[in-house]
């Protein structure tokens, strides 16, 4: 069984049994794979490094990301990348009690469900089209691919799930979330700290080694591209990309 996710005018939404569920927050975690943080330059953070995705980047399996002009001018016309990545969902805890100030031991009990995601990137803005911020380069409409959602029931370790990215059917990435350098309850309980995270926040709890902008030449995603990331036990996003 899972949740289907479905875009609407104003975003995606969960179907679950208790009703459709917004998307309403979108956060994400970066050098959270010890391989990645490697490629990256080899420092591996000592807390999570977390940014905002907009919400309205969320896209199901099968719709297009579509890569808008402003990502395909110099002084970077190449530089759109992908980002496999498992996706924690935020729900409601025992008695509709709100995720806040969790400790995690009791992390799971506000675990909605977990999906593959693909964190959507274009490396120049990333990097230095914002003053050194990520969340413009991440938050183009479109950039957040999330697949539907399995519940946390069925996902008996969520440590120990393997992760792949194909690009045209070539695997790119091909790891296991046990990788992680901060865990999925970890990760709620800190983020939680001091800040709510709403039902239908969703967390992209990080990427593994493999991305395009560390190969040697650089891969980046061009038009008519097919990007699939599956997770076993949890599920796959596909999507193609197009170029406005």
């Amino acid at each position: 069984m899972s949740y289907q996710v479905i875009r609407r005018a104003l975003g995606c939404e969960i179907i679950t049994p208790a009703g459709p569920l917004p998307i309403r927050h979108v956060l994400g975690v970066g050098l959270n794979y010890a391989a990645h943080a490697q490629e990256q330059g080899g420092k591996v953070p000592e807390r999570p490094v977390v940014f905002a995705k907009s919400p309205f980047a969320v896209v199901p399996s099968g719709h297009e990301i579509i890569v808008p002009k402003v990502c395909q001018e110099p002084p970077q016309p190449q530089q759109v990348d992908f980002e496999g990545e498992l996706v924690i969902v935020i729900g409601a805890g025992p008695g509709g009690a709100l995720c806040h100030d969790v400790p995690k031991p009791r992390a799971r009990e506000f675990i909605l469900g977990y999906a593959a995601g693909n964190d959507v990137s274009a490396r120049w803005w990333q990097k230095l089209g914002s003053g050194g911020q990520f969340v413009r380069g991440k938050s183009f409409d479109t950039f957040a691919p999330l697949s539907d959602v399995t519940p946390a029931v069925q996902i008996d370790d969520p440590g120990q799930l393997t992760l792949r990215t194909l690009l045209n059917g070539q695997v790119m990435q091909d790891s296991s979330t046990s990788d992680l350098i901060f865990d999925c309850d970890t990760l709620v309980s800190e983020l939680s700290r001091g800040t709510t995270l709403v039902p239908g926040t969703l967390i992209y709890t990080g990427t593994p080694s493999g991305v395009g902008m560390a190969r040697n030449p650089p891969v980046f995603l061009k038009h008519n591209d097919q990007v699939r990331v599956e997770i076993h036990g949890v599920g796959a996003v596909v999507n193609t990309i197009r170029f406005e």
